[in-house]
């Protein structure tokens, strides 16, 4: 109970809701001074944005979602022993060399993008999630052999709860590396419109670079405390909970 009126607290404190507003509207008020003052097009700037934001989001669920599930399937029995070492030597490929063959078969489309981004985020998620399941407390295992968890239920009070951890901490690495790979990714495979593009057309101005660099920066800070520590903070009150 006083855990919960002091979260209440400080969901109810002045100082928190204005840095919540500020941390949701403050990289759009900077993109749109930026624009301002380096007279460029707001809507065509915001475009940019908006489509890489979509390709890095499309590429984060496919990752995270697969990458949970085979964690799942695989993270002990007789299989594992085949696929783990498989995996572990996947992650350790470079996936830039898989892009060429990549752009060659599906072309410049958003496919080939969001294809890479897959491979790029999906390891740490597949590996943390791993780790978490494969370090449960033997306490836990025993607990879920006495109640005789099975089907739905071992899945709901077992390997859910015990995943999530790995889950969050996986996706905050894995999308670190998707923010790290897209802009790359976009000019590499050359496709019209998004970050990659905007800073490809951009190349020759250093000020427009730094500022979009800062204004790419100022996107991932924000998510990341108003999405990622929350949930790691309460994953892992969960965990000890």
């Amino acid at each position: 109970m006083t855990l919960h009126r002091h979260r209440m607290k400080i969901y109810k404190s002045r100082a928190h809701l204005a840095a919540t507003f500020l941390l949701i509207v403050g990289p759009f008020l900077f993109l749109l001074l930026f624009a301002q003052v380096q007279e460029l097009s707001i809507s065509s700037l915001f475009t940019d944005v908006a489509l890489s934001l979509l390709r890095l989001v499309a590429a984060f669920l496919i990752a995270a979602v697969l990458g949970w599930a085979l964690a799942v399937i695989f993270y002990r029995g007789r299989l594992s022993h085949v696929f783990l070492p498989v995996f572990d030597i996947l992650q350790s490929f470079p996936e830039f060399a898989i892009l060429p063959f990549a752009i060659s078969y599906w072309g410049e489309t958003n496919f080939t993008v969001i294809f890479f981004l897959v491979l790029a985020i999906i390891w740490p998620v597949l590996f943390s999630v791993l780790n978490s399941l494969k370090l449960s407390k033997h306490d836990w295992e025993e607990a879920a052999e006495i109640y005789q968890l099975d089907g739905w239920n071992y899945f709901k009070k077992y390997i859910w709860p015990l995943s999530i951890p790995g889950l969050v901490t996986g996706c905050i690495i894995g999308l670190g590396e998707g923010w790290g790979a897209l802009v790359a990714t976009e000019i590499i495979v050359n496709i019209r419109g998004g970050l990659g593009n905007f800073f490809q057309s951009h190349t020759a101005d250093t000020t427009i670079t730094v500022l979009g660099i800062f204004a790419l920066l100022l996107i991932v800070f924000s998510v990341n405390k108003l999405i990622w520590t929350p949930l790691s903070e309460r994953a892992h009150e969960e965990m000890e909970e």
